[in-house]
């Protein structure tokens, strides 16, 4: 059973918190740890399909022992943001392809489709009922996390019959500590973050947790964040823990690694693939090996390099460190490139310059 639209009841929170104290969190916003009033849930079960559609108050999930998701991982998110524009509208940033990509992370997880549009009014609800959640400061937006998770309670290798859709949200400011300063990253030599025919390509909290080890060396190396190589040659790059990868070549061309089932297909990379086509830049979806980084940085023929996602939006590389050595990029600065193509986009983010992809879905009156 597949319903393309339910109707939400609004429950509003009786708490919420005094505006006294989300203006003094807001002056201080880090990432990921203050959140809003309320939560958009939807539940499926296999008898019933999508139903009992609500915004509600923000709460724990009474969750059984036995719950399919603690047991077998049947978990996935996606990541996006509610910006307030120049102009005090509240806008999100192509839902759509948020709500594509959840299906295509579904489908890999054997776990039912959520109908795009009822993916998109969840969030769009959840942000009407907490408007005031959007921060306006420059760099701040509101970070929406949609998940599903298996909640039936049963013990045994199959896909759960029950599931949980919820869309929580957070007033974040910088992912990065800084700001949009460069980052580091190690390159990672012993673990490797997916292979062919796995879930690389899926948004599902398993990834992530199996790259946390090596975001661990990272950090002992002094670097923000971890850069994996392929699992079958060790030689390729493919992408950061968290973000896609870019280098900007000498002749003003862009490489990134293709896309094959072992790189998430992130919103913001196909976007500034988009934005630097239209600049005149060219953009080559290709393997490059990791060697062939470092020289080319030596040679001066690599002269940038930027990481990207809905978090962090567009990060600099300034500095890469790998077993036995290290490498500066651009005298560890925001190259030029780099620098237009995150105007280019966090314009077209915030309401200040033209959309001209109808990228931006404008929420009215809220």
């Amino acid at each position: 059973m597949q319903q393309d639209a339910l109707t939400f009841a609004i429950n509003p929170n009786a708490n919420p918190m005094p505006e006294a104290d989300r203006l003094k969190a807001f002056e201080n916003l880090g990432f990921g740890t203050l959140f809003s009033d309320h939560m958009a849930v939807i539940r499926w079960s296999a008898d019933k399909g999508w139903h009992s559609a609500e915004v509600t108050a923000r709460a724990p999930f009474p969750l059984d022992p036995a719950a399919a998701v603690l047991h077998y991982a049947q978990e996935i998110f996606e990541g996006m943001k509610a910006y307030r524009a120049a102009d005090g509208r509240a806008v999100l940033f192509r839902p759509e392809e948020n709500a594509r990509r959840f299906n295509e992370s579904a489908r890999r997880m054997a776990m039912p489709e959520l109908p795009e549009a009822l993916f998109v009014e969840a969030v769009e609800q959840l942000v009407r009922a907490d408007a005031r959640w959007i921060p306006a400061a420059e760099g701040s937006s509101l970070y929406l996390r949609p998940f599903m998770f298996a909640s039936e309670a049963f013990l045994g290798v199959r896909p759960s019959k029950e599931y949980i859709f919820c869309v929580i949200a957070s007033p974040v400011g910088p992912y990065f500590k800084g700001g949009a300063k460069p980052v580091s990253i190690w390159v990672s030599e012993h673990y490797t973050r997916a292979s062919a025919g796995g879930t690389g390509a899926a948004k599902c909290g398993g990834n992530y947790a199996g790259s946390l080890v090596a975001q661990a060396v990272a950090h002992e190396h002094g670097c923000d964040q971890v850069v994996f190589l392929d699992a079958a040659e060790n030689r390729w790059i493919e992408e950061l823990g968290g973000m896609n990868v870019f280098v900007v070549m000498a002749d003003g061309s862009l490489v990134t690694p293709p896309l094959g089932g072992t790189i998430l297909p992130g919103i913001t990379r196909k976007s500034l693939i988009a934005l630097a086509r239209d600049l005149g830049y060219t953009v080559r979806e290709e393997r490059y090996a990791f060697e062939d980084w470092k020289a080319d940085v030596a040679s001066g023929k690599a002269k940038e390099a930027f990481a990207c996602g809905t978090a962090a939006v567009v990060a600099a590389i300034g500095k890469v460190k790998f077993p036995g050595g290290e490498f500066v990029i651009n005298s560890g600065e925001t190259g030029p490139v780099t620098a237009k193509l995150r105007d280019a986009l966090v314009g077209i983010q915030r309401g200040q310059t033209n959309d001209a992809h109808g990228w931006l879905k404008v929420l009215e009156g809220v």
